[in-house]
């Protein structure tokens, strides 16, 4: 891998340098809920059915789901409908293999949504978010369908903590190794910019 010096680097340059700050609070609320929604459900996996800790865990895990559905929607919403351009970083195999992987992640993570809100409605139990409101069941699962839905549930939230290890690196990547700026361009800017 040689460093970001190709010919059309420039024309890759001249697009902005930085994220708008609405694209990356959403962006950093993505990663830290996918984060936090993989953590809880791998640590109450390995307690005790039936504790309140446990039930607790879930609990979280729920009302962290709806949030990130809101977020997910918001971002789609964001990109989509408002014609937002997020600066390109690389153009050739690396920027289609990057737009590659956002689209995966992108799909991955509605899925999970999806998947989601189906398991819930499936175990026909409470859908709270926080304890403020219950989440209405919009579409009967039959409970039987549960276990499936659940074991693609846990096996697309490995494929998406997997790919964002994966971007997250492709990032310390663009940083340390083609020194390109991709770090700095998702942090807010400083005054000093």
């Amino acid at each position: 891998m040689e460093p970001h010096n190709s010919p059309t680097a420039s024309a890759v340059d001249s697009s902005p340098t930085r994220y708008d700050l609405l694209t990356l609070v959403l962006h950093w609320l993505t990663a830290i809920l996918v984060l936090a929604l993989f953590v809880l459900a791998e640590v109450w996996d390995d307690l005790p059915r039936g504790t309140p800790t446990r039930k607790l865990l879930q609990s979280l895990h729920i009302s962290f789901g709806i949030l990130f559905a809101a977020i997910l929607t918001a971002r789609i919403v964001w990109r989509v409908a408002a014609g937002r351009r997020l600066p390109r970083v690389d153009s050739g195999l690396r920027g289609l293999a990057g737009s590659c992987v956002h689209i995966l992640l992108y799909g991955l993570m509605a899925a999970q949504v999806v998947l989601g809100f189906q398991l819930r409605w499936a175990q026909s139990e409470p859908f709270s978010f926080f304890g403020l409101f219950d989440v209405p069941t919009l579409i009967d699962i039959g409970h039987d369908q549960a276990s499936a839905i659940s074991d693609l549930h846990y096996k697309v939230a490995w494929a998406i903590v997997i790919l964002a290890g994966c971007h997250a690196m492709a990032g310390l990547v663009h940083h340390y190794w083609w020194k390109d700026g991709v770090l700095r361009r998702m942090l807010p800017a400083r005054r000093d910019d």
